[in-house]
């Protein structure tokens, strides 16, 4: 987004220049599925997809927000009262935000504030996070307020927890805070500690948008949420993170079997998940294309969060890549999008594949984005 159209569309609302731009980025993950919000182990890299935020004082104690993408509409709320809005249901996360950040910040006024992204929504890249952490990076900047990285995480996850109504795990809001240009992300959701391990350069991240709609909140999301804390706590711990396989398999004649299977995709990802980065540290693609096949399979079979469309695209680009790069579905499910490891020079021949075959297999059109790792939040 050009600075200087998101300025002129600022002053159209405001009469006044914006004192600042924020921006985040939205996210993809490379492997490691619903482990976040089971203590485990994620592997996001942010993406040159974002939200961007401008951003006055105000002297009362309203925020003031235009959405750009919402053909300009405005939302108004007061810092004393802010409320749940049943009619513009994108205002929700600035106000979950702005709340979870007063409780813990107090000592700020209000704003006007104009945001716009384009992180495709609905895709299972993060735009949700995305805009969380624009709008702290945007709050925390006016008003000098000391929010870091991992601090603006937990609120925007917060928020988005008990405000908007999803229960979603903290590597969304992590990886667009902290992200590294050109680096993927290992993430300890438990200790929330970061290793950045270098992409190839051989390579390129490539993204395809299924284009089947999901919507977390309404989508069984928050079903296999309740049932890894089944699985935990039939396993007698505190979350999945502290199982492993032996343990699961003795337990199995106890428990019912989707939660079995539920248990079991977890336990198994975070090895994924921890092989694959280890592996790309050293230039072994091979292996991180075995865990990503693996990885798709589990959420198809144990996890069952995929769906046909999503499928057909995993196993015609496996087919075409071999061992030379990886593919699997990404994000919570249920629809959204595929992302593959893609030696460069292959680059051409995925995106061929996909506009020869998808359409006519499902009737749906893919939108497919070439992506670089970027930088986390900034303003």
């Amino acid at each position: 987004m050009d600075n200087q159209i998101l300025s002129s569309a600022f002053e159209e609302s405001f009469a006044e220049e914006p004192t600042l731009i924020a921006h985040a980025p939205g996210r993809v993950n490379l492997i490691g599925e619903h482990t976040d919000y089971n203590g485990g182990f994620v592997f996001p890299a942010a993406i040159n997809f974002g939200t961007w935020v401008a951003a006055s004082k105000r002297s009362d104690n309203n925020i003031v927000v235009t959405a750009m993408d919402y053909e300009n509409q405005q939302n108004t709320f007061s810092l004393d009262d802010i409320d749940y809005d049943d009619e513009q249901g994108w205002a929700n996360y600035v106000r979950g935000v702005v709340k979870v950040l007063k409780q813990d910040f107090p000592a700020f006024g209000g704003a006007n504030l104009l945001v716009t992204g384009n992180v495709p929504q609905g895709a299972g890249l993060s735009s949700s996070a995305s805009f969380e952490v624009a709008v702290l990076k945007a709050m925390s900047a006016l008003y000098q307020l000391p929010l870091d990285g991992v601090k603006a995480a937990l609120l925007g996850q917060k928020a988005e927890n008990t405000f908007v109504g999803c229960s979603c795990g903290i590597m969304d809001q992590l990886i667009s805070a902290m992200g590294n240009e050109g680096k993927a992300m290992l993430l300890d959701c438990q200790s929330l500690s970061i290793e950045h391990s270098p992409l190839p350069d051989s390579h390129q991240i490539i993204i395809i948008n299924s284009n089947v709609k999901r919507g977390l909140v309404d989508s069984e999301y928050n079903l296999r949420r309740q049932q890894c804390e089944q699985g935990a706590s039939l396993l007698g711990v505190p979350s999945l993170r502290e199982a492993d396989i032996d343990m699961l398999e003795a337990a199995k004649p106890h428990m019912p079997e989707v939660v079995y299977r539920r248990a079991k995709h977890i336990i198994t990802e975070n090895k994924r998940t921890l092989s694959a980065s280890n592996a790309l540290k050293v230039g072994d693609i091979e292996t991180v294309s075995k865990a990503m096949a693996e990885s798709h399979v589990s959420m198809r079979d144990d996890f069952e969060i995929t769906v046909p469309p999503i499928d057909y695209l995993v196993t015609i680009i496996d087919e075409l890549l071999g061992v030379t790069g990886g593919v699997r579905m990404t994000g919570g499910g249920f629809g959204g999008c595929v992302v593959a490891l893609v030696p460069t020079d292959t680059v051409d021949a995925v995106k061929q594949l996909v506009a020869d075959k998808y359409f006519d297999e499902t009737n749906y059109h893919a939108d497919i984005y070439v992506c670089t790792a970027t930088q986390g939040a900034f303003a």
